[in-house]
């Protein structure tokens, strides 16, 4: 995974170059900004129900990913379950319940906090962050959101005497596990390997391969497939957080599983196979909740008061809500 300076010839994923406006940011009834995007409705055979875009061209998934890599560590050893693999599953806020767990995790492995290899960052919540700089803290791996996932990488090695210090290469065993459970879920072969934002290597597919990936999650009955899908149910605060959109998605729509990711990717699995994915091209993050929310609109999926709060995306003026972010031509 060697670093890789982008250039005027550097190719752009169809899920870029043509996506269409999927947002307008409107202020005082003026549209100001547009996003484009793409989005991504599979059916529980894999066929493409709804696309907007060419939902074909690869993205890098983020965070999105994790439940995949959580599966592969589940196929290979890790002995955890209920609220401590959906932290393996999650992009936490970094409140103390999810770094207690994180700590439990680790000790349950007999490791040390310095085992960590994630990137150390504050909390991701706002509270919780500034409590954490206000008591003099520096930024550390254990409260970073991806340190259940790298507590659980490391547990796993340790369930098969792999080595630890290694885990985030390519070539280490681990990280062989991951990328092929990618391959078998997703059905497609990664089109580039690059280093995620926490150290880990991650894996760019075609949308429409992350959608179906989560709706073989959600709707598997039995085997780790159902034991992912079942710990994210069960505990989404420990998958997100208490003021997260995407634990209040997955506590209010029976037998959905969901997970946000970074440069404005977001993954969902019904439970009855179907599966959806969204990409918004300019990776900002405030149009994400909202275009994911017009599908399921789409589709007839979540009620009026949880897809309410995907689609809170106020425009400020002098700090009040002058406009909003709103989805289009879905």
């Amino acid at each position: 995974m060697s670093d890789h300076l982008a250039t005027a010839s550097t190719p752009v994923s169809a899920a870029l170059s043509a996506a269409p406006v999927v947002a307008h940011v409107v202020r005082a009834g003026f549209v100001e900004s547009v996003h484009h995007g793409t989005a991504v409705v599979t059916g529980p055979d894999g066929s493409v129900e709804l696309e907007v875009g060419d939902a074909s061209g690869p993205v890098f998934p983020r965070s999105s990913s994790k439940p995949i890599q959580a599966l592969a560590m589940v196929r290979h050893g890790l002995d955890t379950d209920g609220r401590l693999l959906s932290l393996a599953c999650a992009s936490h806020s970094g409140e103390q319940f999810h770094v207690d767990a994180a700590r439990e995790i680790l000790n349950g492995a007999g490791l040390p906090e310095t085992a960590l290899q994630n990137t150390p960052d504050y909390p991701y919540d706002d509270a919780a962050r500034i409590a954490w700089i206000a008591n003099g803290r520096p930024k550390q791996s254990i409260v970073q959101n991806c340190s259940g996932k790298h507590a659980s990488m490391l547990a796993t090695c340790v369930a098969n005497g792999w080595d630890l210090e290694t885990y985030r290469q390519l070539e280490h065993p681990l990280q062989v596990a991951v990328a092929d459970t990618v391959r078998e879920l997703t059905g497609a072969e990664p089109a580039a390997v690059a280093v995620d934002g926490c150290g880990a290597p991650i894996h760019a597919v075609p949308l429409t391969a992350l959608a179906r990936a989560f709706g073989r999650l959600a709707s598997a009955t039995d085997g780790p497939e159902a034991k992912i899908a079942r710990a994210m149910r069960d505990y989404p605060e420990y998958l997100g957080g208490t003021r997260r959109d995407v634990t209040t998605l997955i506590r209010g729509v029976d037998g959905l599983v969901a997970k946000d990711g970074a440069e404005a990717v977001y993954a969902v699995g019904l439970r009855d196979g179907r599966g959806i994915a969204v990409k918004v091209a300019d990776g900002t993050s405030r149009a994400r909740s909202v275009v994911l929310a017009a599908v399921l609109r789409r589709i007839g999926v979540g009620s009026d008061e949880v897809l309410a709060v995907l689609e809170q995306a106020p425009v400020l003026g002098h700090g009040q809500p002058v406009g909003a972010v709103v989805a289009v031509g879905i």
